[in-house]
């Protein structure tokens, strides 16, 4: 019922981009879980402002943030349908769909967030760009989601065996529920919005992510310990619906491709900054941070990767991947 709700009003706004499209003007419906504020969700506008700017106000762009259309998973699919124009999302929900993902959700793939962006500004990333196209959507552009660590209720992570028998949240994600279960964890997929009650009450002991998504979500309120694995760099992708993409004009369809790659670079000043004082404010909300041997974690990876780069194809990504400078 939640979804056919949200499919519904998603539809009613579709109809009035059609409508606006029809007198020459085009507002493209952007969707975000984050809250107003937050790096993406302002990236997103940015982009916004370059697009009208370059456009005379032709085309805007509204972005519809704090899961006002569902879960990363509902937003998807409304975008492959062309209900949704344009969609920011964590590579993770992709890894069923889009098979060159999964590559970018490796756990200790990136050796820095500096290598990670040398891949995805690269010829590799736009190469993982083109394949969503066989999906239905345009890949535009890829944004940081920063070093994802683990944090727990009541025991703390601070040796790999910590983590045996913990019941821990995950994206839903067959990549991400495999790497759980290596690290000696009970996987949990659920959507971010259910985080913060399951938490609380209990469902589940710990969670990982970002410090930004940490503290906007105030998970940090109800899971005090935040062991420092930075087990992930998976970015983050924005991607457009083949269908209300193609509606655009050849001209357009380019002032969206430069617009959303020029806004990259805001998002990254906006995480940087971002990032810092999340840190700040969830350490002076009391929380334990704690650091941990990181080559131990990384060295229970090995059946994630013989589990999921199998092909000869993904084989010569990831070593592509590594190979970069």
């Amino acid at each position: 019922m939640k979804f056919k709700r949200i499919l519904g009003l998603a539809l009613g706004l579709a109809m009035t981009t059609a409508m606006t499209a029809g007198a020459q003007q085009v507002t493209l419906r952007s969707a975000d879980i984050h809250p107003d504020g937050y790096p993406t969700v302002e990236a997103v506008k940015y982009m916004g402002d370059l697009v009208s700017q370059q456009t005379s106000g032709r085309i805007k762009i509204q972005v519809m943030n704090n899961s006002v259309l569902g879960s990363e998973k509902d937003t998807i699919e409304q975008t492959r349908f062309g209900v949704i124009d344009l969609n920011r999302v964590n590579t993770a929900p992709f890894n069923n769909l889009v098979k060159e993902t999964v590559v970018l959700g490796l756990p200790f793939l990136f050796r820095s967030t500096d290598h990670m962006h040398q891949v995805v500004d690269g010829p590799i990333g736009d190469e993982i760009l083109k394949a969503f196209e066989a999906h239905g959507l345009v890949g535009l552009a890829f944004y940081d989601s920063g070093a994802r660590s683990f944090y727990t209720t009541k025991k703390p992570i601070e040796k790999l065996a910590d983590l045996k028998g913990m019941k821990i949240r995950v994206q839903q994600s067959d990549l991400w529920i495999a790497m759980m279960q290596a690290f000696g964890a009970n996987p949990t997929p659920m959507p971010f919005g259910e985080v913060y009650s399951s938490l609380e009450t209990g469902v589940v002991d710990g969670a990982e992510n970002n410090w930004p998504s940490y503290e906007s979500s105030r998970h940090f309120e109800v899971a005090k310990n935040f062991s420092m694995t930075e087990h992930s760099l998976t970015p983050e992708v924005l991607v457009m619906s083949k269908i209300s993409w193609d509606k655009l004009k050849p001209e357009d369809q380019a002032i969206l491709r430069k617009a959303a790659k020029e806004s990259v670079v805001k998002m990254r000043q906006l995480w940087q900054a971002r990032e810092k004082t999340s840190e700040d404010k969830v350490r002076a909300g009391g929380v334990k941070v704690i650091s941990v041997n990181k080559q131990e974690f990384a060295d229970a990876m090995k059946p994630v990767y013989d589990k999921f780069v199998t092909d000869a194809k993904m084989k010569d990504l990831v070593a592509r991947i590594q190979a970069v400078k």
